[in-house]
């Protein structure tokens, strides 16, 4: 299936990974796509290092196993970077997002030789400023859409609205913050 697209995420329990990648499956899927998304379940706990899954496609998905060669890889704590190995099958023509406010030559070290792009993020400065909490997988689901261009930004925007008002149905307060995440999140990804 040349037109699927696998998104590997690495985060820590606790973080919103697996939260993530259902939002972006939910996402892709009312663009009409076919998907799947789910976690890699081990020990989960907070703050253990935990995995999850995306995969999206023009057109029906009967591949049902984990990623192992995923065209975009997601580090949403990049401390994971020095105990994960993150890049492991990561295609040379797809990319890494990372949340971090490491450099260039902070980072590429901690890649074990990866030449594909490499995108990063300041996650926790745009969820506190948008949520006044650290909530990084709202920036990181953003960044990743924007990334792999899965959508078009006001696609991805208008579900997200439809779907925080759903989930958010009793807290409508913390609706307008996770929009303004989103659109920061979209403005402030960068190529290193």
């Amino acid at each position: 299936m040349d037109n699927m697209i696998e998104i590997r995420w690495h985060g820590r329990g606790g973080q919103g990974a697996k939260t993530a990648s259902l939002l972006l499956a939910d996402a892709a899927f009312n663009t009409g796509k076919y998907i799947q998304g789910f976690p890699e379940y081990g020990p989960e706990r907070m703050g253990a290092p935990i995995t999850a899954y995306n995969r999206i496609s023009t057109s029906p998905i009967r591949l049902h196993s984990n990623i192992y060669e995923p065209d975009y890889v997601v580090v949403v704590d990049d401390t994971l970077l020095e105990t994960v190995p993150v890049t492991d099958g990561l295609k040379e023509s797809g990319a890494i997002v990372i949340n971090t406010t490491k450099t260039a030559d902070e980072l590429k070290p901690l890649l074990h030789g990866y030449s594909g792009k490499i995108y990063t993020i300041d996650a926790r400065k745009i969820s506190e400023e948008a949520l006044g909490k650290y909530f990084p997988n709202t920036p990181m689901l953003a960044s990743i859409v924007k990334v792999s261009e899965i959508m078009t930004e006001q696609e991805f925007l208008d579900d997200m609205q439809g779907s925080f008002q759903h989930k958010f149905a009793k807290k409508p307060e913390v609706i307008d913050g996770n929009m303004k995440a989103l659109q920061l999140a979209l403005q402030e990804i960068k190529l290193i």
